[in-house]
């Protein structure tokens, strides 16, 4: 096994000087993502530094630098923007190297004709929709984190934004892409509006989270473009069964509203401050061609007439419109939330988010919450708990649960203390009821102890795909795929 010293002696025969990063800084930041804001800021990281952070600029450096540490055993972080949520990025091996996509950045074509784009995985979401915006098309997908994501990131981690509901996630947008896998195989998957030729490979990269492969170049769908045409709507309601139940009836009369949101009284509070007056809140958005969109902007009226004894009041549809104009978040507001866990005792808020069919998902709301409130120590040292459903289809829909607490700990033991107890229970009440315990954020790897349980007997088909693409464990180590030993050293700090 090499030595710290030896790999990036290594690393400087292969790449260029300015392509290795050092930084003690630099290095400790990359030792955990987002999920573990607060220990990172107040500089109590338990976790190993990596050795050195890589910039490669071409898939062929990608594959070079996946031969070498697989022949050494040396674990592989892929990233890409970091706004990871879920420890995706957390390192829990001494001799890792990060590859971070920083230098392919490179938008290669857009081509409207064809209705598609292809960009190296290092191209910011927000940089690609601009170029876009520019011709009168977009690419349809906007998380919050859409400033600053990245399209490996975006892929990898199976994506989803907040126009979902009419464009889906980014496995509905992805056409072909490119990717190396650990023994340095370049596979490119070609650029077809479908195709039947054997399963989707695709979907073996996509939602992969750095485990199987390294993503360097996607080819995604774009569209036309009618911000002329939006229009949006916003209620009161009473509770978040009635919105759940006009969300699921414009969905199953066929009409794809871009946004369809309910919110709880708690999670209101915090989104709609100018107007949620202590009530839930639902509210749509349609774009599109005008006449969808009046289609759309009827069904909505229609199901919200359905269940009008729900409804308390209609609210001026500027007051939607101001709130989305200032959803996202830039780097600036993630260097300001941390700078401020730095300098202040902190509040900390933190999401899961689950999916269920129709029937089911107000059944875990209510039982997660009720048990959150009666069975969690700290309860009382709760500032929010409430949730919100933001992403919808024909037979189900999500729930984001939301919730905010006091940190009245060591920087060190927040999580164990406060986010991984809540997130157990909103874990083992989804899947005791059959629904998904992670929507879109991924499992990473704080959510990877209860991976056989999310996918049952399916979980063979993972397992398979890790033995026969990464023998070695190289890919990102914790991540997906249950370590033991390490949960128990790194989340419950045994």
């Amino acid at each position: 096994m090499l030595s710290k010293d030896q790999i990036i002696q290594k690393l400087m025969e292969m790449l260029g000087q300015e392509q290795i990063n050092t930084n003690p800084d630099d290095l400790y930041d990359a030792s955990a993502d987002r999920y573990k804001k607060y220990a990172k800021a107040r500089k109590v990281l338990d976790v190993p530094t990596p050795v050195a952070i890589v910039y490669p600029k071409s898939a062929e450096e990608v594959s070079e630098l996946l031969k070498f540490c697989n022949e050494n055993l040396i674990n592989v972080i892929p990233r890409g923007g970091k706004t990871a949520t879920e420890g995706g990025l957390e390192n829990w091996k001494d001799l890792t190297i990060v590859i971070d996509a920083l230098y392919m950045d490179k938008i290669l074509k857009i081509d409207p004709y064809n209705s598609q784009a292809t960009v190296q995985a290092g191209v910011a979401l927000q940089d690609l929709e601009d170029e876009l915006r520019k011709i009168g098309y977009t690419t349809g997908h906007s998380p919050q984190s859409k400033p600053v994501a990245k399209y490996g990131g975006l892929l990898a981690t199976r994506s989803i934004g907040q126009f979902s509901t009419l464009y889906g996630g980014i496995e509905d947008m992805v056409v072909g892409l490119e990717c190396v896998f650990p023994d340095g195989h370049i596979s490119r998957i070609k650029n077809v509006s479908r195709r039947a030729g054997g399963p989707d490979i695709r979907h073996i990269a996509i939602g992969n989270e750095g485990t199987l492969c390294y993503i360097t170049e996607v080819t995604i769908k774009i569209f036309k473009f009618y911000p002329e045409n939006n229009k949006f709507y916003g209620y009161l309601i009473n509770d978040v069964e009635t919105g759940i139940k006009v969300l699921r009836e414009v969905m199953v009369n066929g009409f794809r509203p871009s946004v369809a949101r309910t919110y709880s009284e708690e999670d209101a509070a915090q989104h709609f401050y100018h107007f949620h007056d202590n009530k839930c809140v639902l509210l749509f958005m349609a774009e599109g061609p005008k006449g969808i969109v009046e289609a759309t902007g009827k069904a909505i009226e229609e199901a919200t007439e359905k269940f009008k004894d729900g409804i308390i009041k209609q609210v001026d549809s500027q007051l939607i419109s101001d709130w989305f104009d200032n959803l996202n978040w830039s780097q600036q507001d993630i260097d300001d939330e941390y700078e401020g866990m730095i300098e202040n005792d902190a509040h900390a808020g933190y999401t899961t988010e689950i999916s269920a069919d129709w029937e089911t998902i107000p059944k875990i709301y209510n039982n997660v919450i009720e048990r959150v409130r009666n069975e969690f120590p700290r309860a009382h040292e709760l500032t929010m708990l409430g949730g919100h459903s933001s992403h919808s289809y024909l037979n189900g829909t999500n729930m984001y649960f939301v919730y905010n607490y006091e940190i009245n700990c060591a920087p060190e033991d927040e999580l164990l203390i406060y986010h991984h107890p809540i997130q157990k229970i909103i874990v083992e009440e989804t899947l005791r009821m059959g629904g998904s315990m992670c929507h879109h954020h991924g499992i990473g790897k704080y959510r990877n102890e209860w991976a056989e349980q999310e996918h049952g007997s399916a979980f063979y088909m993972l397992e398979k795909l890790k033995e026969s693409f990464d023998p070695k464990g190289i890919m990102n180590y914790g991540t997906i795929f249950p370590q033991k030993e390490a949960i128990q050293k790194y989340i419950y700090r045994g």
